[in-house]
Parts: structure tokens; sequence; C-alpha cells
């Protein structure tokens, strides 16, 4: 290749140009993926490409490989890399998010999710809008939707799209251009709205965050602990199971003190007038339970002498998973009782509905010998809970392209529409991880080689993109990319600013709240970390993974249907 040829041996010129070799794709590839990285980290006022300067860094390969009349990779190699890098990108995600989406789709975050669609919606419309009114190829205003948007899943969505309309391969690269020509300002963009909206507003951050913080307090039930001594006569030489609010699972009893001395409680343990029960749960279920049995003892029993010690248990062992400390009948067995179910950060009541999952920490309740037992049966090991499960992460990657290979024919389309191989993987994580093991299968991935993976397949994904753009980027920037990037601005701002404006004059939703969504509706790291950024609240994180799972479902599902509508 003349470009490097007088400046390297006449081997290494060959290992570029053999295209065929193993050698040839992995050294391209990881090449690729170093510069890309590189150019990701520089940042410009705190701003930066981050794993997007892969694809730049495959734009300025693949046109170096244009020139000399050479693609960059052969098709078969290029195809396999990057649509396996797409399915571990979009698997990855849907483990982290599927425990909490359903929970994202309750009460609270129906509304943020509501405006969240409204964002996507609205710049699809604008996609149309482009391709009507601006004459912008339906390939490229996709790519556009994507790049403007940040969100490479659609990008993927849209190429599977338009081969399944076995359309020319010049239009499945021009997506990948599009995507690249948004892409800059589709990051500054979500910044300039929020800058914008708290400057329309006169918004102080910090205030807007201390008000969240208040709300949070109040809304949030947070479990405690009462000390009750049992007064009301019915319930002398009762069953200590058989009292209300405990029967049911809203409280816990961890230990009672009867006859002088401090136990463990056991449902069928004997209860009298004068017994002190030590209870766990929410405060208005422990003033419910203080109601019933007599009145709150000034004698904390945590502070008595006594062989009963607390002890934090990882749960790791797989016969477990899936029971309710109940069905464990640990008090029964070993006396020991579990208090507390922390999971995700969320401290739950060990009730009898709550089942176990891989991963949980549980505070547990007793003798010292009789704690090491129950540890030893629930697992807590640390390096269980740090080893990937390898089969599940195949199992759960030949189901989503199951998933996704489905045809669902629509009327009046030139094509049926699929999940595929970005829906597919992506809704099956959700629902696998949602349900934590199925049998002896267990789900769960550690957060390290969730982010291991879920880099490794963007970067694949990218570096394939942007190799195969290439060649023809710098035609399309000198003709129609400036325009292009101007309509990609439209795509980014006009939603966020449309539902930011009616979200906070209308709905008055919090300022640090509205970030997060803006952020989460375009599935932005950046712009979260920009959000988090502006003041001292946990507000960003919460709405931008409330909103989170909905929007990257919604945007593979808009990317292809507006492949398949406008190419009618």
């Amino acid at each position: 290749m003349v470009w490097f040829a007088t400046a390297l041996p006449q081997w290494l010129v060959s290992l570029f140009q053999d295209n065929h070799s193993a050698a040839h794709s992995a050294l391209l590839i990881a090449l690729v993926a170093a510069m890309g990285l590189a150019i990701g980290s520089v940042r410009i006022y705190g701003l930066g490409l981050g794993v997007a300067g892969v694809l730049f860094s495959g734009l300025v390969v693949g046109h170096l490989y244009g020139r000399q009349n050479l693609p960059a990779l052969n098709e078969p190699v290029m195809e396999f890399v990057r649509e396996f890098g797409l399915i571990l990108f979009v698997y990855t995600i849907g483990v982290q998010v599927g425990p909490g989406f359903l929970a994202s789709l309750r009460r609270n975050g129906l509304p943020l999710n509501l405006m969240a669609a409204a964002i996507v919606l609205l710049g699809a419309l604008i996609v149309i809008g482009v391709h009507v009114f601006g004459h912008v190829p339906v390939p490229a205003a996709v790519g556009l939707f994507s790049g403007a948007t940040t969100n490479t899943p659609s990008l993927g969505a849209a190429r599977e799209a338009l081969k399944g309309l076995n359309v020319p391969d010049e239009l499945i690269t021009q997506p990948g251009m599009a995507y690249a020509m948004a892409y800059p300002f589709g990051i500054i963009g979500i910044i300039l709205s929020m800058l914008l909206i708290r400057m329309f507003f006169r918004i102080r951050p910090q205030a807007e965050s201390e008000s969240f913080a208040r709300r949070q307090e109040e809304q949030t039930p947070r479990l405690a602990t009462m000390n009750i001594e049992i007064k009301n006569p019915n319930f002398d030489r009762s069953k200590l199971g058989r009292i209300p609010t405990l029967d049911d699972g809203g409280v816990v009893i961890s230990r009672i003190k009867t006859g002088g001395s401090v136990v463990i409680p056991r449902d069928d343990t004997e209860v009298r007038t004068g017994t002190i029960l030590h209870a766990v749960g929410e405060p208005d279920r422990l003033e419910e339970l203080r109601l019933i049995v007599g009145d709150q003892s000034e004698v904390d029993l945590k502070t008595l002498p006594s062989p009963i010690t607390t002890r934090r248990v990882l749960v790791t062992r797989r016969q477990v998973l899936g029971k309710t400390p109940r069905e464990l009948k640990l008090s029964e067995r070993l006396g020991v009782t579990i208090t507390r179910i922390n999971r995700a950060e969320i401290e739950l009541s060990a009730h009898s509905n709550v089942r176990l999952q891989f991963g949980d920490t549980v505070v547990i309740v007793g003798g010292e010998e009789a704690i090491a037992r129950a540890s030893a049966e629930l697992g807590d090991s640390i390096q269980r809970l740090n080893h990937p499960q390898i089969i599940p992460l195949f199992v759960g990657i030949a189901l989503g392209v199951l998933l996704g290979s489905i045809a669902i024919p629509l009327p009046g389309m030139p094509a049926p529409l699929k999940l595929g191989l970005a829906g597919g993987p992506l809704l099956v994580a959700i629902v696998l991880s949602r349900l934590g093991n199925i049998g002896p299968v267990v789900w769960y991935m550690p957060l390290s080689a969730n982010f291991m993976l879920r880099e490794l397949g963007i970067v694949l994904f990218l570096s394939c993109v942007g190799l195969n753009a290439g060649h023809r980027f710098l035609d399309t920037l000198m003709g129609p990319g400036l325009v292009w990037m101007g309509y990609g601005a439209l795509i980014t701002v006009v939603p966020l600013m449309l539902v930011g404006v009616v979200a906070r004059l209308f709905m008055k939703t919090n300022y640090m709240t509205l970030c997060g969504l803006l952020a989460g509706s375009m599935t932005d790291p950046p712009a979260l970390a920009f959000a988090n950024s502006i003041a001292s609240s946990t507000a960003p994180s919460i709405s931008y993974a409330t909103v989170y799972p909905l929007v990257m479902l919604l945007r593979v599902f808009v990317a292809q249907l507006l492949v398949l509508i406008l190419m009618r």
C-alpha cells in the first residue's frame, strides 16, 4: 500500500494488505479500538467522545483503505465481529437493568417513562420530517436518529432492518456515516438542553437537590426497630407466630426477653404478658404491632448481655435461591432469624413473600455457632459472587438470538418486524435477570464482568461500523454531511427542550430528576455524569435508571419501524 509501503517492512505491508487472514483482522480491529479509545479519552471542557472515538478511528482507517480500493476487512469477518459485538453490548445492558425494570414502570416511574417515551417519539417524527421535507435518504435519516440520540443499539437495529429488505450495500453503510455526523452534537446537545432549561427557569440546582432529598425521606419507607412489651392479656401464653402482623409477614422479631433471658424466637415460642419483643419492620407496621399487643418498652434488648450477635451474610448457594426465609426454616432448625435483606442497595424486610436471589445480603441474628452454620447453608462466598457464570451467558445469548429471529408480520409493511440481534438479546436479558435463576442456572453477572463485556461488545461493533463506512465518509462530509449535522441537532435538541419545558412548567418536575430523565431518554452516560456534577444528589441517577430500560427497547423498535414504514 503506497501510503506506508516505503516506511514499513514488506512482511508488515503484506499483513495489512491480506484482509482474508485472521491475523490481519485481529490486528486492524485492535489498532482501531486502541486509537479510538485514546481519542475518546481526550476531554475538552470536561466533554469527550468516550467510546464513540472508536467509530471515528474506524472511519479514518476505513478511508485510508478506501483510497487504495481495498476493503479493510472481508465482509464475513466484519459481519460476525460487528453483530457479535452488538449482542454482547445489548445483552449485558439487559442484565444490568433487568432487576429494576418492572419497578421502573410502577406508580412513581410511570410519569417519567411517559415523558421519556415522548422524547423518543418526537425524535422519530422529526426524522420523518427530515426525510420527507429535507429529502434525506431513509438509511441516513435513521442513522441520524441513532447518532443524535447517542444510541448504538438502534443503529444496529436499523442496519438489520435494511439488510432484511435486501437493499444495496451502499445504503447499508449510510446509517453508520450519518450516525457519525450526528453523534458529537448528540452529546453536547443533551448538556446544552439542561443548561438552557436551568437558565430559562432560573433554577438553583442545590436547592432542587435538597428538595428532592426531603421528599425522598418522606416517601421512602425505612426499616426501623422497636422494643415492645406485651400487655394485652389476649396474647398471654400465646404462640409467637399467631400474633397479627407477624403472621402476615409485615414484621420480623429478632429476639425476645422472657423469663429474665434474651433468646432467639421461633413461631412456636410461647409468650406471656411482660415479654419484650425486639421487632424489625417499617415504622407504620411496628406501630400497628404496638397498638395490638401492648406498649413500647424502654428496655433495648440489643444492649442487654446475651450470647446473641448479628452478622451480614451473602446468598451465593444455588440450593437456597428462590426460597423465602420462612421456607428455609432457619429459626426452627438452627435457632437464627433473618431480619433484613439487602438487594441492590435497597433494604427489604425479611417477610414471607421475599424470595432470595443470588447476591442478596441478609442480616442474621443468633448465636455465633448457629450463625456460622446458617452462613455455610446460604453460601457466603465472595469468590463465588465475583465468579462470572459463563453457561448462563451463552444460554441467554442463544435464547436472545432465537427470539430476535422471530418474524412479526405487520399489515402494509414490506417486511416483517423482528426484534433482531439488538432487541432479542436485550429483552431476554431483562427477563432472565429479573427471574434471578431457573433451577441451578443463575443469571447473575458480576458488575465488573458486565462492564468488561459491555465495553468489549460496543468497541467491536463500532470498530467494524467505522471500517465499513470509512471509504465513503469524506465524500459524504464534503457533500450533504454538514446539512445532516444540522438535522441531527434538531433531532437532539427539539424533543429534549419541548418535554423539558412541559415537565418543569406543568408537571413541576424536580430539576435534578429532569436532568436524569433527559440523559436517560438519550441513554447517554456522559450526560448523566454532567448531571451528577451539577449538584450533590442521587436524583439524576435514579431517574436515569428508571427510564433507561424502556427507552432502550423503544429506540430499537422505532429504528426498525422507521425503516419499514419509510422504505415502503
